[in-house]
C-alpha cells in the first residue's frame, strides 16, 4: 500500500529516509491535503527506470512483430555469423 504523508513530515529527514529505504516505493507527499511530491530511494529509482526501460523495449518488439518485421532464428545467425566471421 502506497504510503502518503503530509509535507510536514519531510522536517524529520533521518525518519523519511528511513522510510524510503525500507518500503522500496515512491513516498507520496502531500500540501494542503493534495499531491505535492513523489520521494524514494536511490536503489528504487534506478530500479523503476531499469523496469521503464524493459517494458519500452517489450513494446518496441511487439511492434515489430505486429508490423511484420521479424526474421526467422536461423536466418538471424546465419547472417550474425556471416557479419563477423564465425
Amino acid at each position: 500500500m502506497p504510503q502518503i504523508r503530509p509535507i510536514t513530515d519531510l522536517r524529520n529527514t533521518n525518519e523519511i529516509s528511513e522510510l524510503c529505504h525500507s518500503k522500496k516505493e515512491p513516498i507520496f507527499i502531500t500540501k494542503n491535503g493534495y499531491g505535492d511530491l513523489v520521494i524514494m530511494s536511490i536503489e528504487t529509482y534506478e530500479n523503476m527506470m531499469l523496469m521503464n526501460d524493459i517494458y519500452r523495449k517489450v513494446d518496441a518488439a511487439e511492434q515489430s512483430i505486429a508490423k511484420g518485421e521479424v526474421m526467422d532464428g536461423f536466418e538471424s545467425l546465419r547472417k550474425t555469423r556471416e557479419k563477423y566471421g564465425i
